[in-house]
C-alpha cells in the first residue's frame, strides 16, 4: 500500500509542478490562455499573479516530493492537507473543476498515505 500512496503523492506533486509551469510561464501565451479561457487583455493584467501562484504551487509540489524522498508522511500529510485546502477554497470561490483536479486527487493521496502508515 505504501507503494500506492507514493504514487498518488508523485501524481499530485506532478499536477502542481505543472501547474507552476503553465501559471508562471504560459499564462499569457496561447497556450495558458487557451488552458484557462482567457483574454488576451485579462492574461497580460494579471501574469504577475498568475506567476506569484504559480510559485506556491511549485513549493507544494517541492513540499510533496521531499516527503516522499525523506519517506516522512507527516511531511507528505501536510503537504497534501495544503494542496486539499487550496483545492476546496479554489473550487468555491474560482472554478468549480477545481475541486476535481486539484483537491481530490490530494484527498485520494492523502487516504491511501494515511493506510498506508
Amino acid at each position: 500500500m505504501l507503494l500506492v500512496a507514493n504514487i498518488l503523492v508523485v501524481i499530485v506533486a506532478f499536477l502542481h509542478a505543472g501547474f507552476l509551469v503553465l501559471e508562471m510561464f504560459y499564462w499569457d501565451h496561447p497556450v495558458g490562455r487557451k488552458r484557462f479561457g482567457l483574454t488576451p487583455e485579462f492574461s497580460k493584467a494579471s501574469a504577475t499573479l498568475a506567476a506569484n501562484q504559480g510559485l506556491y504551487n511549485g513549493f507544494l509540489s517541492a513540499g510533496l516530493v521531499w516527503g516522499l524522498v525523506r519517506g516522512d508522511a507527516s511531511i507528505k500529510i501536510f503537504f497534501l492537507v495544503c494542496v486539499l485546502i487550496a483545492g476546496v477554497y479554489g473550487g468555491f470561490t474560482a472554478k468549480r473543476s477545481i475541486l476535481y483536479i486539484q483537491a481530490l486527487p490530494a484527498l485520494v493521496a492523502l487516504i491511501a498515505v494515511f493506510v498506508a502508515q
